[in-house]
């Protein structure tokens, strides 16, 4: 019997495929029997889970709809018969509870890792996908939200608050510490000067990462700051790339940013930036490029939305969403610090993140949130 099934629709790189594979691996690694189920094929970190010994399927879902793929995963749920079913997304969420209760799964859990949706920024199933969670979201036996703005938002959209509880990402801080070698060797291949000043905003190419608020912050910061280089690492739709490259033109911002594309040397990036940044506008609720940039001793300037003030504390700078200006003069708030200053900030964001938001911590509570040690007799 397996008795834990994680669920997600791809392992495609992002935020809480990350965060699913840290878990998973980590899990593994504490011998709980685990399998992680997929709708679609490949995936980038799929590689990282079968090497760690992490037992991957993929329901082969050929398209959005394909029906067939819900009578596929309920034949896999009966063919396993987990304990717990932990879902982690929107339309996963909904489908572990239709097919996992079909399928007779004694235990469902979802993972919430949004706050506030603006649903105008996305197409009409998104909005259908939210209002079947609304719905189907009393059904589940636990909700874990990944950010303390998360758990509110939705438990006023409906959600069960008393099935609600808040496990925040956990930072894996061996991997993410500040990388000497790997700054001095990106900087040289981005071409920054010794004497400028990278700023960097990793995030994939989503409207609730706010870009352009990021490069309109970029471009009054250049105006009086021409020793100043930003650099935005992610990938996201073709278009949504285009319309990004075609703004960094208008605003005359050509020579100023680098668009880096997908990394995986990510330590690297973080240790390369002299200030780390998230402009996110909604939506966000644990950011993972907030907390891994602080682990690696980067100060960080991030807007009000989801977690970002509460992950940070006195560390860096908090500033109002949408908001350029005041993004550009946050930002140089942390440039004129002196020296010394920014490496003290530096260092207390990372004791920030080993106390609070630790991957061994992450992985501890989220084992007793699901009751896996039961079934192990610990």
């Amino acid at each position: 019997m397996t008795h834990l099934v994680l669920f997600i629709r791809s392992l495609e790189v992002g935020g809480a495929e990350r965060q699913l594979v840290a878990l998973a691996k980590g899990l593994h690694g504490r011998h709980v029997p685990l399998r992680v189920l997929t709708f679609y094929p490949k995936g980038t970190l799929r590689a990282e889970l079968e090497a760690a010994g992490v037992a991957v399927e993929d329901l082969g879902k050929r398209g959005r709809w394909d029906l067939p793929f819900l009578w596929r995963l309920y034949r896999r749920l009966r063919a396993l018969k987990p304990d717990v079913l932990y879902s982690w997304l929107t339309t996963a969420n909904t489908l572990a509870v239709i097919v996992g209760r079909f399928a007779r799964v004694p235990r469902i859990v979802w993972s919430v890792r949004a706050s506030n949706i603006d649903f105008d920024r996305y197409d009409w199933l998104a909005r259908v996908d939210f209002f079947l969670t609304r719905i189907a979201a009393r059904w589940t036996d636990r909700i874990i939200c990944n950010s303390e703005t998360g758990r509110t938002f939705h438990a006023k959209q409906g959600y069960p608050l008393d099935k609600m509880s808040v496990i925040e990402n956990g930072i894996d801080t061996d991997r993410f510490r500040f990388d000497p070698a790997g700054r001095e060797r990106l900087r040289t291949a981005w071409k920054i000067g010794a004497n400028e000043a990278l700023i960097g905003l990793v995030a994939r190419l989503d409207p609730m990462k706010d870009h352009d608020t990021f490069l309109h912050a970029a471009a009054l910061l250049a105006k009086h700051r021409p020793d100043v280089r930003f650099v935005c690492v992610g990938s996201g739709p073709e278009a949504e790339a285009a319309r990004l490259r075609a703004l960094t033109a208008e605003l005359g911002l050509a020579g100023h940013v680098i668009w880096a594309g997908v990394r995986h040397d990510l330590p690297a990036v973080y240790s390369a930036l002299d200030i780390a940044s998230s402009s996110s506008s909604f939506g966000e609720g644990f950011s993972n490029a907030v907390a891994e940039a602080m682990a690696c001793e980067r100060v960080c300037v991030v807007t009000a939305v989801g977690d970002s003030a509460r992950i940070i504390g006195d560390t860096g700078y908090v500033i109002p969403a949408r908001n350029p200006q005041a993004l550009a003069k946050a930002w140089e708030a942390a440039l004129v610090l002196p020296a010394e200053e920014r490496a003290r900030r530096g260092l207390a964001a990372r004791a920030r993140i080993e106390a609070e938001f630790s991957l061994a911590r992450m992985i501890e509570r989220t084992a007793k949130e699901l009751d896996v040690w039961a079934a192990l007799g610990s």
